[in-house]
Parts: C-alpha cells; sequence; structure tokens
C-alpha cells in the first residue's frame, strides 16, 4: 500500500515536472525537496530492515545485513518466526551451521574477516572470527566487531554453540 502510494506521488510528480523546470519552478523545487524526504525516509527504513539480532547463550548482538535476494530470503524466513541453528568450529576460523533449507545464492570470491555473516553453498550459515577467502555469498557483518578477540567473545569462545536469528524488534512490528 506504501509503495502504491509513493508510486502515484512519484508519477504525479514526474507529470508535473515534465513540462520543465522553467515553467513551473515552484513545483519543481516542492518535487525535489519531497524527494529528498522521501530518500532519506526510505533509507532509514532500508537500515532498520537490515539489522538483525543473534543470540548467544543469553547474550544477544547486532549485524547490518547486505542488500541482496538472500538477505531478503532470509528476512522472509525470520518473519515467520525466530531460528535457531547449531553451530560447530571449523578450520580455527569459524563457525557453521546448516539453516535446515536454502537460500538464494550470490557466490562470488570473498575475503572474509571476524564478523562476516556468510551463506556456504546455499543452506549454511556461517560467521568468521578469523580471515578466508572462497566463493560466497556475503550476508552481513556483525556491529562494532573487527578482531578475532572480539568475535570470539560474542561467540562464548570455541565450540558448539546455539545461535538464535531473530529481525529486529523494528521489523516484527511493521
Amino acid at each position: 500500500m506504501r509503495r502504491a502510494f509513493i508510486f502515484s506521488l512519484v508519477f504525479a510528480m514526474v507529470s508535473i515536472t515534465a513540462c520543465g523546470e522553467n515553467d513551473h519552478p515552484v513545483l519543481s523545487e516542492q518535487h525535489e525537496q519531497a524527494n529528498g524526504e522521501e530518500n532519506n525516509e526510505n533509507q532509514e527504513t532500508d537500515m532498520e530492515n537490515s539489522i538483525i539480532k543473534l543470540t548467544v547463550g543469553g547474550r544477544s548482538f547486532t549485524a547490518t545485513l547486505v542488500n541482496n535476494s538472500s538477505t531478503d530470503a532470509l528476512k522472509e524466513h525470520l518473519a515467520q518466526g525466530d531460528l535457531s541453528i547449531r553451530m560447530n568450529d571449523y578450520g580455527d576460523m569459524e563457525k557453521v551451521g546448516s539453516l535446515g533449507f536454502s537460500l538464494p545464492r550470490n557466490d562470488r570470491q570473498t575475503t572474509t574477516g571476524p564478523g562476516d555473516l556468510i551463506l556456504y553453498q546455499g543452506s549454511s550459515l556461517v560467521i568468521y572470527y578469523d580471515t578466508n577467502s572462497w566463493n560466497f555469498t556475503r550476508l552481513g557483518h556483525v556491529d562494532g566487531v573487527s578482531t578475532r578477540e572480539e568475535m570470539l567473545g560474542l561467540l562464548g569462545g570455541t565450540g558448539e554453540i546455539i545461535l538464535t536469528l531473530s529481525l529486529n524488534k523494528n521489523q516484527n512490528e511493521e
């Protein structure tokens, strides 16, 4: 409904200003102001929609998702409810666990770092606490993490964990 309204508003403004800026300078200025405000609102909404909550052992933190079809599909799954994933260490650089379903892949050569969230082979979630390079689908990054120690601290160290993913509270209310 909101998109239809915005589309109608933009279409009407484009139609009005199609006569030329010189013909309707006041309308053109109003269009620019409205368009700028609309873009700011869209950017804020996109940022809110790109944040998910991760919980391990009662400790919660957030991650900001990238914009791709993989993250869109993940958010659709999370809209149905929280997702718990059993994760284990692999190669002294990551924790990996099965999602239990597949997401669209957007694989490309990627070098990871601590805090990176990666989709592996379309059905496994990986959280990196060290570096690696391979063909992966980037999902996002844990907010505020830049070192191995920080990421391992949030994950509770090495060993098996249960990670719960959920939408940011604001997204659940929409």
